[in-house]
This record gives C-alpha cells, sequence and structure tokens, in this order.
C-alpha cells in the first residue's frame, strides 16, 4: 500500500520515491517480522510484554473469504471468526502492545466480533462501536493507558475500549441493572477517566487535564476521540480556540463517519445531508486516498530523512495543504489550524497500517502545539446488516447475528414519540405557520415523520441546543410557532437560553420534551428527572405533562394554540397506556386514538375517580368498628403518565376500605389551585406522585398549600413522591420505577401509613394482594 501510493502520488516532484524507501525502512523499524527471517527474532523480544498471557496460535478460522482486515474497500473480511485466541490473551492494553501489524490486525477481527455477539445479547449502541475498533486497538496500542488519558466523546462508541479494559466478562451485564454502563464511567474503571454521555464535551475534558498534567510537571498525553457530529457542538470549538491559545500539547482524534445526526437522511429544509456547514466542511478535507497515504508517510516519515529530504517532505506537506484547502473554499490553512491546531489527516481510520505509525510520531513529536488527526471512518463497518441500514445500528434491541434482524416485543399500544410525531403532523396541515426543529435527534423526537411530511418547515439544527432554543426564539417573532423538540436531557444543554432569550421576552415557543422521567438502559446520563425543577421556576411558561396519549394529541393542539409565552409539553420513553387502559381505567368511550386534539383549558385539571363510601367491611378493619379518624380518605394527584399506577393503588386502598380519589394535574404551571383546594379539604391525606426530581410539582403544590393557609389546621397530611435525591443508575423502566419508589404498591404504601393502616403491605404484582409485613419504606 505504501509503494502505490508514492508511486501514484501526482504532486509532481521526487517526494514520492523517498517515501516509498523511507516507507519501507519505518515498517521494517516497527515491526521486525516484516524483515527476511525477523519473525523469530522479534517474537522473543515481544513475549515479555505478554507474559501474563497464554500466548495462542494467530490463525483465524474464519467463514468465508480470506482475512484481510486491512484493506477497506470490499476487501475486509465480514464472516466472524469461529474463535478469539488473540482477544482471549488480552485482558487488559498492555497485553497487546507485543502484538505484530498481523496480529493487531487478527485483534481488531476478533474484537469487532465479540462487540456483535455482546450486543445482539444485550441491545444497546452498536453502529459507533464498529466503527472505531481499529481506532481503539490502535489508541491502546500506542498509548500507555490508563496513565496516559483517552476521553471519548458522548462515548456510546466506547464498548471495545471496555472490552480490553477488563469488562469483557462483564459485557452480558451491559446497561442492566447492577451491570456496566453503555458509557464510559469514572466509578467503573481507571481507563474511563471522563465519564460522558452527553455531546461535545472531551475536548474541554482534555485540554483541562493536559493543562493540570503541565502545572505538576508530569508528561503523559490527554487525547480526546470526538466524533464528527459531536463537533458540531459549540463547546467543542470553545475547547479548541482555547486549546490554541493555551499551547498545551493536547491530541484530538476526529473520528469523522459522515453520521451527524440520528439518524442522518432525515429531510429537512436543508435537504437530506448531515446537519450544517461544517459537515460539508470535513466531507471537503476527505480528499483522494493517494492524498491520505502520501500527506500521513511524510509526517511520520519525514523524522527519518536528511535535511534535504525533510525539506523536500514539508514542501510536499505544503503543496498538500494547499490542495486540501483550495478544495474546502479556504486559504493555505485548514479551519483547525486558524485555530491554532497543528492538523493531521485526514486518514482511512480502519486501516492499522496508516493508524499506529501515524499515532506513533503524534506521541512523539517534540513541542507543545496541540495535534488534530483527521481519520475517516465508517459507522456499522464490518457488520452488512449495519453497513447497509438507514441508522448504522446505531441503537439496537437484541438481535439476530446471523441476519441482523431485531428482537422486539409487539407493541401493545404506539409510543409516545409517534404519538407526538402524527399530531404535530396533523396540525401542520392545517396551520402553514408551524415549524418542527431538532438538535441532530430526529429519530428520538418525531421529527423525523415530521420532516418526511413537511421537509421544508423540519430544521435539524445538529448538535447545538443553545442555537435550537434562540433560533426558534427568533422564528416566533417572525410569526411562526416553533416546536423545539429536544430530549429532556439534552434542554438543560440551553438552559440559558431558555431564560434569557425565550422566557424573559416572553416569546411563543412550544418545547417539546421527550424522555421525561427515566428512561431505562440508557442509565442516568440520559434520565430527563430534572425539567419540572430547572423550568418550573421560570416566570411566563405554561408547563403540562400528559397522562395517556389522548392526553399529549391534546396537548399538541393546546401548544398551538397558545401565543401568549412559551408552553412545555414532556412526555416519558416508551409505549402509551393503549384503548383497552383508556376505556376501563380512564372512562375514555373511544374506537380510536384521534389525530388531532381539541384545546385543553390553561391550568385546569380533572378528576379521573371519585373515592367510593365507605363499606361496612371497611369497617370492620378499623378499631373495634368505631368511627376512625381518617375516614374521608386519600386523593392521588399525579402529573404525567403516573396516573395509571395512581389508579391501580386506589383500587387496592379501597379494596381494604380506604376510600382514595385520583387527579390528572395536566398542568405544573399555571397550578389547578381550585383543584388542589378540593382534594385537601375533603380528603384526610394527599399523595402528589412525579416523575421528577426534588424541586418540581410536589413542591409546587407544597408552596402554594402552605400559602394558603391549606396546612395551618392539620386536617390534611401531604406527601410527595418523586425521583430521590440519587442518580438511578441504568436498568428496565420498571426496575427504575421499583428503585425510585414510584409504583402502585409504593403509593399504597405510603398511603396506608398516611391514614394508621401502615401493618399492612402489597406486593408489587397485577393482583396486588396485601400481606401483613412491616412497610420496607
Amino acid at each position: 500500500m505504501y509503494q502505490e501510493a508514492a508511486a501514484e502520488n501526482h504532486l509532481g516532484f521526487v517526494a514520492g520515491p523517498v517515501v516509498l524507501k523511507a516507507g519501507v525502512a519505518l515498517s521494517n523499524s516497527l515491526f521486525p517480522e516484516n524483515r527476511p527471517g525477523g519473525w523469530h527474532a522479534a517474537r522473543g523480544v515481544r513475549a515479555a510484554a505478554r507474559s501474563r498471557t497464554r500466548r495462542m496460535p494467530a490463525v483465524m478460522a474464519t467463514e468465508g473469504a480470506a482475512h484481510d482486515p486491512g484493506r477497506r474497500h470490499g476487501g475486509y473480511d465480514r464472516s466472524a471468526p469461529l474463535n478469539t485466541p488473540l482477544l482471549d490473551s488480552v485482558r487488559y492494553p498492555e497485553d497487546l502492545r507485543g502484538f505484530s501489524m498481523s496480529e493487531l490486525k487478527q485483534l481488531a477481527h476478533e474484537l469487532r466480533w465479540d462487540v456483535l455477539r455482546s450486543v445482539s445479547k444485550t441491545g444497546g449502541h452498536l453502529g459507533a462501536s464498529l466503527g472505531v475498533v481499529e481506532l481503539t486497538v490502535a489508541l491502546h496500542y500506542v498509548f500507555n493507558t490508563p496513565e496516559d488519558h483517552l476521553i471519548w466523546d458522548v462515548s456510546h462508541q466506547a464498548y471495545p475500549h471496555k472490552i480490553l479494559t477488563g469488562r469483557r466478562h462483564r459485557m452480558n451485564t451491559l446497561r442492566k441493572s447492577g451491570g456496566i454502563s453503555g458509557f464510559t464511567r469514572r466509578a467503573e474503571s481507571v481507563y474511563d477517566v471522563f465519564g460522558a454521555g452527553h455531546s461535545s464535551t472531551s475536548v474541554s475534558a482534555a485540554l483541562g487535564m493536559a493543562v493540570g498534567r503541565d502545572l505538576a510537571g508530569k508528561k503523559h498525553h490527554a487525547v480526546a476521540i470526538i466524533g464528527d457530529g459531536a463537533i458540531t457542538g459549540g463547546m467543542a470549538y470553545e475547547a479548541l480556540n482555547n486549546a490554541g491559545h493555551l499551547n498545551s500539547r493536547v491530541i484530538v482524534i476526529l473520528n469523522d463517519n459522515g453520521q451527524v445526526s440520528l439518524p442522518t437522511g432525515t429531510k429537512s429544509a436543508a435537504g437530506t445531508a448531515p446537519a450544517g456547514a461544517l459537515s460539508g466542511y470535513m466531507s471537503r478535507l476527505l480528499t483522494s486516498k493517494e492524498f491520505r497515504d502520501a500527506r500521513a508517510l511524510a509526517k511520520e516519515f519525514s523524522r527519518l530523512f536528511p535535511d534535504a529530504l525533510q525539506r523536500a517532505a514539508a514542501q510536499m506537506d505544503e503543496v498538500a495543504r494547499a490542495l486540501v484547502a483550495q478544495g474546502a473554499g479556504a486559504n493555505r490553512e485548514t479551519l483547525f489550524e486558524q485555530l491554532g491546531l497543528y492538523y493531521v489527516g485526514p486518514m482511512d481510520g480502519h486501516d492499522l497500517d496508516m493508524l499506529v505509525p501515524v499515532l506513533k510520531n503524534i506521541r512523539d513529536a517534540p513541542g507543545n502545539k496541540p495535534i488534530l488527526l483527521h481519520v475517516r471512518t465508517e459507522k456499522g463497518y464490518g457488520y452488512p446488516p449495519a453497513e447497509a441500514a438507514f441508522d448504522k445500528y446505531h441503537g439496537v434491541s437484541r438481535f439476530d447475528i446471523n441476519t441482523g434482524k431485531q428482537h422486539s416485543a409487539p407493541a401493545t399500544a404506539p409510543s409516545y414519540t409517534s404519538v407526538f410525531a402524527k399530531a404535530l403532523i396533523a396540525e401542520a396541515d392545517e396551520d402553514r405557520k408551524i415549524v418542527g426543529i431538532t438538535a441532530a435527534m430526529p429519530g428520538g423526537t418525531g421529527m423525523g415523520a415530521f420532516g418526511d411530511a413537511h421537509p421544508t418547515r423540519c430544521f435539524d439544527v445538529g448538535i447545538a441546543e443553545q442555537h435550537a432554543v434562540t433560533f426558534a426564539a427568533g422564528l416566533s417573532i417572525e410569526g411562526y410557532k416553533p416546536f423545539c423538540c429536544i430530549y429532556s436531557t439534552f434542554l438543560q444543554r440551553g438552559y440559558d437560553q431558555v431564560v434569557h432569550d425565550v422566557a424573559l421576552q416572553k416569546l411563543p415557543v412550544r418545547f417539546v420534551l421527550d424522555r421525561a422521567g427515566l428512561v431505562g438502559n440508557d442509565g442516568p446520563t440520559h434520565h430527563g428527572s430534572f425539567d419540572l425543577a430547572y423550568l418550573g421556576c421560570l416566570p411566563h411558561l405554561v408547563i403540562m405533562a400528559p397522562s395517556d396519549e389522548v392526553e399529549l394529541v391534546n396537548m399538541v393542539a393546546t401548544a398551538r394554540a397558545y401565543d401568549d409565552g412559551p408552553i412545555v409539553v414532556r412526555y416519558p420513553r416508551g409505549t402509551a397506556v393503549g384503548l383497552e387502559v383508556l376505556r376501563s381505567k380512564f372512562g375514555y368511550e373511544l374506537e380510536t386514538v384521534p389525530v388531532r386534539g381539541k384545546p385543553l383549558p390553561i391550568g385546569r385539571g380533572r378528576i379521573i375517580r371519585e373515592k367510593r363510601a365507605r363499606t361496612p367491611t371497611a369497617t370492620a378493619l378499623g378499631t373495634g368498628g368505631s368511627a376512625e379518624p381518617f375516614a374521608r380518605g386519600v386523593a392521588v394527584l399525579s402529573l404525567g403518565a403516573r396516573l395509571l399506577d395512581a389508579v391501580h393503588a386506589a383500587e387496592q386502598l379501597e379494596a381494604v376500605g380506604v376510600p382514595c380519589t385520583v387527579a390528572d394535574a395536566r398542568f405544573m404551571k399555571p397550578l389547578d389551585t381550585d383543584l388542589v383546594r378540593r382534594l385537601m379539604r375533603e380528603h384526610d391525606a394527599l399523595i402528589t406522585i412525579e416523575e421528577g426530581s426534588i424541586g418540581g410539582f410536589g413542591d409546587h403544590v407544597l408552596h402554594f398549600a402552605a400559602l394558603d393557609g391549606l396546612l395551618d389546621d392539620g386536617r390534611c397530611r401531604v406527601r410527595p413522591m418523586v425521583i430521590p435525591d440519587v442518580f438511578i443508575e441504568a436498568g428496565t423502566q420498571s426496575e427504575q420505577y421499583e428503585e425510585a419508589g414510584l409504583t402502585a404498591a409504593h403509593i399504597t404504601r405510603s398511603a396506608l401509613q398516611l391514614v394508621g393502616k401502615g401493618e399492612l403491605r402489597f406486593r408489587a404484582t397485577a393482583s396486588m394482594s396485601p400481606v401483613s409485613d412491616t412497610p420496607a419504606r
């Protein structure tokens, strides 16, 4: 490959033949087995580096074509290895640092299929991990981790890293309760030097580590690995700008896979290309394969040349830079060089023959100037079903590894996301002022479907939540009705814009927060736990939370109709309640869920279930059949999707003689104060329940009750039920609701304790049968 690259170089001077000779020399120097008869001598030198593991034969038994992972276009062996001898010998990165180049390639092949086998059984973020296998192997081979720090941006691509750093045996617990995280996590491994889950943070963290290293007089490296999607986030450019100014050696690996949004290719006002002009700039940097080889080799080999040849290599480098600059429509420097970084690349991120020597040169380069290495990878690489998929298998459920078909339980109801998307499309069919905005998450927010229906009114701004919010503010000033659709956890990144650019100016931006509450296997980085607290304290906001799919459709209509200021709709991840539940538990008389809803009166809740009269059986449960002090019963006031659990709890409470009213608040702001007064005056106890943190809906109810004097006579006890003041770890949503204490069983126990029947406890089963143990909480 080196010879072809040099011979086919069309830059027009003698550097080509020099590169060829230097390439052979360096190849022989780095990998002695390439010399005639050199393998046996080299093997002895490397034996000590692998003394902790048993060497197994470097033979790959495959089902298919000859193994050649170094070739990118068509030659890569996509068949599964029958065994993994090299990977079996690697527990930690130090175990692979004595491998030959051919062994590194074989290790990468085994590692890719180990990722596939693991994720096929657990589900998870697959495509990104498949795309960085060779890069991960090269980084751990070249750098002395964990002393040298690898910081993975977002870190959903870190599964190969986890396998190589002592966690292979735990991959079957990935994203499960008590298992390993789907992202890097400091508490999990010394190799995870920085936790992640959100985007565009790696360069800032790596730069901070680099400056701290320099202040302490240490010598280790700080390496940030960031994707072309994450680098669209403004924080990444703030860090790059600061890195160039500080002149502290930080290494940035730009992993460019052309997948900016999830999924890339959503129809929008800008077409179907990845979001943003920066993506186009990256694409223009990806010039010919000959250029990548020649430029990378010239950089790597120039240290080995005599002075005259170094000058020739430098001349070749300048010509190459000029070609890139002309292709990008800029001057002789790339954007990154203008920010003060030394730019290397672009190069093939799946080619270990290229990656290893270039990374070695970067590692050993003198000086303090920050370096950016631009590598091109393919998301889903090496697994045909992922390569062919629209989303490159970004996130998958369990799947059949032979066919790629994902396993999913039959849906009993539509997802809240799909209900929202259909409702917004229906509203937009009638109102041409409606526009949709997403920050690189069209698939997860319903904007993908909206873009299919109304492409010229759909805007994917990339991973840029701050910009998304203020962009929506500007649209509202021009008379449009922007629906700014962002995951609850990601809106945290645009909070100042919500306060300063929207709420303060009372602009009618419609915020739609998907994944509000506990989200399941993605864990604490993705829970939407805090939006009720951080939005509830802002003046001018209206905040709604639907209890079911019909309410969500109505709230979309409400948001469309509301022009007096900003309005928020938050809804959970997962499926809605379904028609049967809507009819049997919530009292709807429906044949189908309507596509278009009716605007709700602002700040008005509803009673779902009135308390029933006490029965003789209920009286018998008291003390000696006498009148009981809590005869007025309990009220449960729910905000959002915990309403069904509240109804189940009410049924069980009344089965043991405790009257229970269930109400749906609908709105956190403005609070339905008349409903709160009625519930507190007519009941002995009020329980509020929400899928949010401390400081949210329950606190607003208590604050109002205290100021209104509803607590003064002590006749009504109040208990808020919220997500506790901890970060809930990964698991299923049902496991997380149990851990958080937000199930029907927990509501029932809390109510029984409030009315003096704490000796009864209910099992968290479908039957909810009572048992006579002391309640756990």
